[in-house]
């Protein structure tokens, strides 16, 4: 086994170099302000196409929450030149696919296209960028739709309920605070006034990153990039409003209720975010201990409390410190029969207690390493990979060119850091708790079937 591993490490070592050696992403800037970047992978003729606005769940007020995602759905109903739809059509037509997503910090919309067909799908893309049209009869269509998928993803699901709750009690003043599907309320009062108020506000040029990946020439993109989106004009863009949040000041607990077959709970940990690449080695740290609690099949939460001592039926650990905002280290599980959910808190929490005091052996901790660097490597995959990797980290106020440098920094992770973060992060007053409480499942009412595609 461990000769395995330490060939797998040379292969992780290896992969590495030649992706560092490799031809590296180029920026550019259009003179309206809006970013290009585009990085060559010449191993199929295909290409992904990125737009990525600065604009999510966490420039959003109370009263309007949602209303990103719901401009999400409305940029495809339709510009001065295009019907309702026909943006996906041509798109499909040209032998391509296409969708677009919404986040807490940013929204983005792409195209995967065979690269001759770049320059059309381009134009398209700026097209709506400039010219949508926000017709008050499909905005009122497509409310419905948004609302129905609100009902289906989160209020009828019982898991998400939880998360939008400990989020909500996580964050008191921060934006992190609504879901980024929006509260009912909102959707219910929404109007296609506010709708076109965010398109206005935010989708200008020099609010959003171009992210082009494939079989391209960066000149050549940046010609057509100049052709299609640089004509448009800059806008002013306002700043949002920090809303920093407060210190937290001692443990808070929410309980849900709702039809589930099975009880959960979840531990929300707030940590550090990656601000300086540099310097937050906290945050690396903390990246390392997720995966020791949870990054692999015989991970420990899962080898102590589901395999060994059967006190759940899963458990796990998730962090990213990537990010506009404030982040959470979430540690979560379903307990067994005959374990409740303050057993399996406790049992959860001492096993970051056992690495604060213990630490971690130098063959976990390369193990650990060894699986965290090949899911970064495995993002490269692929061009859309490449490029979703780009977008997230230039939207979350980092740099592309900071990718290799993250990973080279996790692999520098001592024990003794990652005994550091244990012992320094998990305390109660930094903690919220969320417990979902199983109602029968025949209180469950059944949520008609609908079409939640744009």
């Amino acid at each position: 086994m461990k000769s395995r591993i330490v060939v797998l490490i040379c292969w992780l070592l290896t992969s590495v170099t030649a992706l560092a050696a490799g031809i590296p992403a180029q920026e550019f800037t259009l003179k309206n302000g809006m970013k290009v970047i585009v990085k060559e992978d010449h191993r199929a003729p295909t290409v992904a196409h990125m737009v990525w606005y600065r604009a999510g769940a966490i420039d959003e007020v109370n009263g309007t929450t949602g209303v990103a995602h719901v401009l999400e759905h409305m940029m495809f109903k339709g510009t001065k030149t295009l019907k309702p739809g026909e943006f996906s059509a041509r798109v499909a037509a040209l032998g391509g696919r296409e969708n677009a997503f919404t986040s807490k910090d940013y929204t983005a919309y792409f195209q995967q296209i065979e690269k001759n067909r770049l320059p059309k799908v381009m134009a398209l893309e700026a097209d709506r960028m400039a010219n949508l049209v926000l017709d008050k009869k499909e905005f009122d269509k497509e409310i419905k739709v948004v609302m129905e998928e609100r009902r289906l993803r989160t209020d009828d699901q019982p898991i998400p309920l939880v998360y939008e709750t400990l989020n909500a009690m996580a964050f008191m003043a921060h934006p992190y605070h609504h879901p980024i599907i929006g509260w009912m309320d909102d959707l219910q009062n929404m109007t296609v006034e506010n709708a076109r108020a965010w398109y206005d506000r935010w989708y200008a040029p020099n609010n959003a990153v171009l992210v082009v990946v494939g079989d391209v020439v960066p000149r050549e993109v940046l010609a057509l990039a100049e052709r299609y989106y640089g004509r448009m004009p800059r806008k002013a863009i306002g700043n949002t409003n920090p809303q920093v949040e407060p210190p937290q000041r001692g443990l808070r607990r929410v309980t849900v209720k709702a039809p589930a077959e099975n009880p959960y709970v979840a531990l929300a940990f707030k940590v550090p975010v990656l601000r300086d690449v540099e310097r937050d080695d906290d945050v690396y740290a903390l990246d390392v201990l997720s995966a020791v609690l949870d990054g692999y099949d015989n991970a420990r939460l899962n080898a102590k409390l589901v395999r060994t001592d059967r006190v759940a039926n899963s458990a796990g650990a998730s962090y990213s410190g990537i990010a506009r905002g404030p982040v959470l280290f979430v540690l979560d599980g379903v307990p067994t029969a005959g374990t409740t959910t303050e057993q399996l808190e406790k049992r959860l929490r001492a096993e970051v207690e056992r690495i604060a005091a213990q630490g971690v052996d130098d063959g976990e901790l390369q193990r650990v390493k060894t699986q965290l660097i090949a899911e970064q490597i495995y993002k490269r995959d692929s061009t859309f990979g490449q490029a979703m990797e780009i977008g997230m980290m230039e939207l979350s106020g980092l740099s592309h060119r900071d990718i290799d440098r993250i990973i080279e920094k996790l692999r520098g992770v001592t024990a003794e850091q990652v005994q550091a973060v244990a012992q320094k992060y998990f305390g109660d007053d930094s903690l919220t708790v969320a417990t979902l409480h199983p109602l029968p499942l025949e209180d469950k009412k059944p949520t008609p079937v609908a079409s939640l595609s744009h």
